[in-house]
């Protein structure tokens, strides 16, 4: 009988896990997997305070918007910066996925991706938005420990694993036993700062200002961690600082890597740090079953390379690397009974009314 109510709850309900990103939020529906996966992006007038697009609209306002349309990002580093603007792009995410909610259902139950050591101010506003937009309960899970059940790692085993999470603000490094994160830690050094970097160094290598769409997709295009077997070249626009005008360069994989060298050897210090501060006995599992990469930042061409060659630890990027937390999230959510341990512990906090 408690197992056909949970089912109806289920049902009426719509539970879903959400990867809050700084760069992408996905969403994981109970019973059907991923179904939204749009950048944490949002299109405010401010002159009237009204949200005009949310998501993959709204990034495409991006640098092109006039002086009272802002599209900008809610979260940053992996935290809320904007808690009113957060809420409402959680109320689109939630109310995208109730499609066959009744009128008198109740709201969803939700589990939200966070990164490892945020406060509880910060862990409140989570929860705070998050019932603000619309949800009955809402339980939190550190982003490393959702990567790695994601992964479909054995947490809950008497073994070490050992994950790194690189998204869009943070990049978090676990090692992962028994249910529990035995140490871990955040680094605010990830996909965005290697924007910046690549932004930063066309300026002063090349005179040439660009923006971030065009420093990710030059990024995405040619970037690595490590010397490439085969030189890759791509063409890079933007306006001349000194001349004022548009103009085109060509720039090489290494101009790119040089670009991030100081933020990937920022990464991987962190990442021999976490080895060096892993029991004996934790480190002999990991040096048996690997070292896993996931988020945005795992896709870096060659970085499983460096760190492997770094950390004498064989390097694997898991399936999906993308993905990794919201699925890890939602096994949680189908299996809450089991998984429960795996959650973050928070003082309960009240409905909004």
């Amino acid at each position: 009988m408690r197992s056909l109510f949970s089912k109806i709850l289920s049902y009426l309900g719509q539970d879903i896990a959400i990867d809050l990103g700084t760069a992408n939020s996905l969403v994981y529906l109970r019973g059907r997997g991923i179904v939204i996966q749009e950048p944490s992006v949002v299109a405010v007038n401010q002159k009237t305070g009204q949200i005009l697009a949310i998501g993959q609209e709204a990034k495409k306002m991006v640098g092109r918007t006039p002086a009272h349309i802002v599209a900008t990002r809610p979260l940053r580093k992996g935290v809320i910066s904007d808690f009113e603007v957060t809420e409402q792009m959680l109320r689109y995410f939630i109310h995208k996925v109730q499609k066959k909610k009744l009128p008198v259902s109740p709201g969803p139950r939700v589990i939200v991706g966070i990164p490892f050591g945020v406060t509880e101010v910060e862990k409140k506003a989570v929860r705070d938005a998050s019932l603000n937009a619309g949800a009955r309960e809402v339980y939190l899970i550190e982003e490393p420990m959702a990567a790695a059940i994601g992964a479909r790692l054995a947490v809950q085993e008497a073994g070490g694993n050992f994950i790194v999470d690189i998204g869009g603000g943070t990049t978090e490094v676990a090692v992962i036993s028994l249910g529990g994160i035995v140490f871990a830690k955040s680094l605010r050094i990830a996909g965005d700062k290697l924007n910046e970097d690549i932004i930063h160094y066309a300026q002063e290598q090349f005179k040439l200002l660009i923006g971030e769409r065009t420093a990710e997709a030059v990024k995405i295009g040619i970037g690595s961690a490590f010397p490439l077997k085969e030189k890759k070249e791509m063409p890079l626009r933007g306006r001349n600082v000194v001349t004022g005008l548009p103009e085109e360069i060509m720039v090489s994989d290494e101009d790119i890597r040089r670009a991030m060298e100081r933020s990937v050897r920022q990464i991987v210090n962190e990442v021999k740090a976490a080895v060096e501060a892993t029991p004996p006995e934790l480190l002999a599992d990991i040096m048996a079953s690997g070292l896993y990469l996931s988020g945005g930042g795992a896709l870096l061409r060659g970085l499983d390379t460096l760190i492997a060659k770094e950390t004498k630890i064989p390097t694997k990027v898991v399936e999906d690397p993308l993905t990794a937390v919201a699925r890890g999230a939602g096994l949680v959510l189908e299996n809450l009974d089991e998984l429960e341990e795996v959650l973050v512990e928070t003082e309960e906090l009240e409905p909004p009314r």
